[in-house]
């Protein structure tokens, strides 16, 4: 068993890989690699789809306003954004915002999984269509799967994956918000059933094979110096 401090100096470790990575052609008009950021030990873990303009510049998910309302929504049901961890899919900005092309995908599929290994988080919460049909590798959709929680495996560990609507698809249609807010307040329930039970790791061997499905849908201040320090103010370790 790695000891909470093992499990950030290899958060840290995946984040300086990624901040580096050139798997895809994405890394060649990014500005930022948006890792992810918050509690490197959080219970609660959210995965949207892809940056966006603000969080290329920025090298943070979710800072604009389907941020604030992620971290309002977090308000509600007593939590911070410290406290939990948020990524997308994508840890680079496709231009114009696109859809992400199948081969991105497979090329960061790679950290997420490990970020979801060492984080350990007990829920995931799926933002929008696009990170739920990816996570639950089907094409049914988050219209008829939110707040619908269910027992996964996502990369190599068995969590309670909860799908939701995307906070920027909510800002705009009032009865989706309210549903949004009602499946927020499920939350705290879901947490406090804990983990399930983690499978054996040849368990996890076969979802990794499964075709993906087609998809239809389109942190604490960084620190001024580079390298390990700047790892450690983006990921909220410290």
């Amino acid at each position: 068993m790695r000891t909470a401090a093992e499990r950030r100096e290899l958060l840290k470790a995946v984040y300086e890989e990624a901040r580096r990575c050139t798997r895809c052609p994405l890394h060649q008009t990014r500005t930022h690699v948006v890792f992810g950021a918050g509690n490197a030990d959080a219970d609660l873990m959210f995965i949207g789809e892809a940056p966006g303009a603000n969080e290329d510049r920025m090298g943070l998910p979710f800072v604009g306003q389907a941020g604030k309302l992620l971290d309002k929504l977090l308000g509600e049901i007593g939590l911070e954004r410290g406290e939990v961890w948020i990524c997308n899919t994508l840890k680079c900005r496709p231009p114009d915002n696109r859809d992400p092309h199948p081969k991105e995908i497979e090329a960061c599929q790679d950290y997420l999984d490990r970020q979801v290994d060492l984080i350990e988080p007990v829920v995931i919460c799926t933002l929008g269509n696009f990170s739920t049909k990816l996570l639950r590798r089907d094409c049914t959709g988050i219209s008829r799967l939110h707040g619908r929680e269910e027992v996964r495996i996502i990369g190599p560990r068995t969590v309670r994956l909860y799908p939701l609507y995307h906070p920027a698809a909510a800002l705009y249609t009032p009865s989706m918000l309210e549903t949004l807010r009602t499946d927020f307040h499920r939350i705290p329930e879901l947490l406090a059933l804990g983990p399930p039970e983690q499978p054996h790791p040849l368990e996890v061997l076969p979802e990794l094979d499964e075709p993906m499905p087609e998809l239809d849908e389109p942190m604490p201040e960084l620190a001024a110096e580079s390298g390990r320090a700047e790892a450690a103010a983006q990921l909220g370790l410290f």
